[in-house]
């Protein structure tokens, strides 16, 4: 099983933990990630590790896809990885429609679809088997639309960029698990219990045998993000994974159309999902946030003390798991998964 480091996005000030990040390249980590919401970006940051480091490799979970047209994201995937030797890798996600329609200012329009245009115009693009041209639902290249000038061509990358270069996906609804499976190298869900592989094995099936060409999780990696908070008070361990459960199972989209308090109803909390929400929605942070069980946090992530976290990881070394994407900013954790894992 792999370990990967998330870097993630930066709060009212651009911050980056260079020694955490250099700390897990000489642990052995295979890679570390970037990502953004609506503050910093995910690529700036990638290309600043990746100028810093020697073999980790970079991802981004994720590139917002309707911030960027497909075109240019080829691009960056092809200049960011040419940069850093091969290491990058190209993590996608067509993040929510409050963010997509109320902060880029476009229609969120039909997020599947949109992924399996976005990747094969990508696939395409790296491939530089012929001039790119793509008429689909969400992308006309060349585009020949309401106010096009008609002098349009295909054309065909200058840079020659890495045919193979891996692409994943975020998702954690049974549609978007199989359109990762299907179009995508890798799969990113935003937490997990790895003794739950049922909830994505079936859609990941699914999404395989419309892939063909013996795609299987044999060439595919699960690599979910994995909270690793290390100290002996396992309920202050807890506390800050709450809550960031509390405002993605609370908050994080309208009642109704919250993908993440669906997923935690899958994974059976459905009477704690309803709580939350209303108790979020309300104004009540901190009773939502004391309304996540104990249970959920330990299924989902590593907290307390070292002996407790090594018992832990036990489960999800045998899940069919490929990689944990781990979120935590103390060296000492990143020495203790290092020494249980690789």
């Amino acid at each position: 099983m792999k370990l990967g480091l998330t870097a993630g996005y930066s709060g009212s000030s651009i911050s980056i933990n260079m020694d955490l990040i250099l700390e897990a390249e000489r642990l052995g980590f295979d890679s570390v990630w970037t990502a953004e919401a609506y503050g910093s970006d995910a690529v700036t940051p990638a290309a600043w590790i990746a100028a810093r480091t020697t073999r980790i490799r970079v991802g981004t979970a994720i590139m917002q896809m309707p911030a960027r047209t497909p075109a240019m994201t080829a691009m960056t995937a092809m200049t960011l990885d040419g940069l850093s030797g091969g290491r990058f890798i190209l993590g996608l996600g067509p993040s929510g429609p409050q963010v997509v329609e109320g902060w880029h200012g476009v229609p969120y329009g039909k997020p599947l679809t949109r992924t399996r245009e976005y990747v094969s115009i990508v696939r395409a693009i790296l491939k530089r088997e012929g001039p790119l041209e793509h008429k689909g639902v969400h992308y006309e290249i060349p585009y020949r639309g309401e106010g096009a000038s008609g002098l349009g061509k295909p054309l065909k990358s200058i840079l020659h960029g890495r045919p193979d270069l891996p692409i994943y996906t975020a998702s954690i609804g049974p549609a978007g698990i199989t359109c990762s499976a299907e179009v995508a190298d890798g799969l990113i869900p935003v937490w997990m219990n790895p003794e739950r592989f049922d909830l994505l094995e079936p859609h990941l099936e699914t999404g395989f045998g419309r892939a063909g060409g013996g795609k299987s999780l044999a060439n595919f990696d699960v690599a979910p993000f994995v909270t690793c908070i290390l100290g002996d008070d396992v309920a202050a361990c807890r506390m800050p994974v709450k809550a960031m459960l509390a405002l993605y199972i609370g908050g994080m989209g309208a009642r109704g159309k919250n993908f993440y308090n669906d997923y935690a109803r899958r994974l059976g909390y459905e009477a704690e999902a309803g709580t939350i929400q209303d108790l979020y929605l309300a104004g009540k942070k901190a009773e939502a946030t004391a309304a996540i069980p104990d249970r959920l946090v330990d299924e989902i992530a590593l907290v307390g003390p070292r002996e407790r976290i090594v018992e832990r990881l036990e489960a999800w070394k045998a899940s069919k798991v490929g990689s944990l994407l781990i979120g935590a900013g103390q060296p000492e954790a990143l020495r203790v998964l290092a020494e249980a894992c690789l």
